[in-house]
């Protein structure tokens, strides 16, 4: 499929920004179910134009350079209780960094430069310590809420608060048949140590994160 060709069902984008363990699995199975095509992380540029909507690497770091890309999109921060994020991002790094070092892991180089922008993984003895993390979320918290001061196409969300998922669905412009007194909640999906709940999850409309187009793998030309 060209870029060209793409049709997706959104005028928009959506990128949801929340660092990880925020809920963007959760999002993202949402929208999957309420019509549209998402990828969890997008390392092409194909991807991204697949995709109604994108969470997770590399949006959390990109944002501003996807911003000017793509001027018409809409951008999600998750917002997490930090005594519930720590430990859940401890968990998560307890088994990620050595996939993430710069020259020997196997993760995608678009994945490491993310975590490496908003995590200083190789300035730190100990990465997954929790004031570090502590230090690195409400960082990366108040320069989104910084750059999207006053504008009408930025939501903060907390996908545990009730009606969540209506909320969610009412910005991105997404109409629900049920009654307006029926507010929705998120699926609670990659909790406790479960980290791999998307790749197990099957659905026709999940876009590939390596997906290959015009340009086959090439991700786009900006630099943070």
């Amino acid at each position: 499929m060209s870029t060209s060709s793409v049709v997706n069902k959104l005028p928009h984008k959506i990128f949801i920004i929340g660092l990880p363990r925020t809920g963007t699995t959760s999002v993202s199975v949402a929208l999957l179910e309420h019509g549209l095509s998402v990828a969890h992380q997008a390392f092409t540029k194909q991807a991204f134009m697949l995709a109604d909507a994108v969470s997770d690497a590399p949006c959390f770091s990109d944002y501003q350079q996807l911003d000017k890309l793509f001027p018409t999109a809409r951008f999600v921060y998750l917002d997490r209780p930090l005594d519930k994020w720590i430990p859940s991002m401890q968990m998560l790094l307890g088994r990620m960094l050595v996939h993430l070092d710069k020259d020997a892991g196997r993760f995608h180089p678009i994945m490491k430069r993310s975590f490496e922008h908003c995590f200083k993984i190789s300035d730190v003895a100990e990465p997954a310590d929790a004031a570090h993390l502590r230090e690195c979320y409400l960082t990366h918290q108040q320069q989104v809420v910084a750059y999207f001061d006053g504008r009408d196409d930025f939501l903060s969300l907390d996908i545990s608060q009730t009606g969540g998922l209506t909320q969610l669905l009412e910005f991105v412009g997404i109409e629900t048949p049920l009654y307006p007194a029926k507010r929705l909640d998120f699926p609670r999906l990659n909790m406790g140590r479960n980290v791999a709940s998307w790749d197990e999850y099957k659905h026709s409309n999940k876009i590939s994160a390596n997906a290959s187009g015009p340009e086959r793998r090439r991700f786009f030309s900006y630099s943070l």
